[in-house]
């Protein structure tokens, strides 16, 4: 009877675990094939245009305190660790928490000074 327990139990435990790969298979193989919505900073000329950013990126901007002109003085996207300059391909900048051009005279609550 302990034997057909212990059988059992392990039966249960690799069952469970093949469900969880399995599952975890089906949600790659699902989201793998999706193409990401893309948004290059090269196409834009205007850098306060946003037309291009879907509702979430706009409203992620919104949550992360960005303002176009910096309310601190010295503290700007400018000066920040997580700011994307402008390029020779791009004419606005960037940031590496959201999408979307960024003046370099702006600022959110995640400024972060160059190190």
């Amino acid at each position: 009877m302990i034997n057909n327990h212990r059988t059992i139990s392990m039966n249960r435990r690799k069952s469970i675990k093949t469900l969880l790969a399995s599952t975890g298979v089906v949600f790659f193989m699902t989201n793998c094939g999706k193409p990401q919505e893309e948004y290059k900073l090269e196409n834009i000329d205007d850098c306060a245009d946003l037309t291009g950013l879907s509702e979430e990126e706009v409203a992620k901007r919104k949550s992360l305190g960005y303002e176009e002109k910096s309310p601190l003085e010295g503290d700007n996207c400018n000066n920040c660790q997580l700011y994307l300059p402008p390029t020779a391909k791009r004419k606005c900048g960037g940031c590496q928490l959201f999408k979307g051009p960024v003046n370099a005279d702006a600022y959110c609550t995640y400024w972060a000074p160059k190190v």
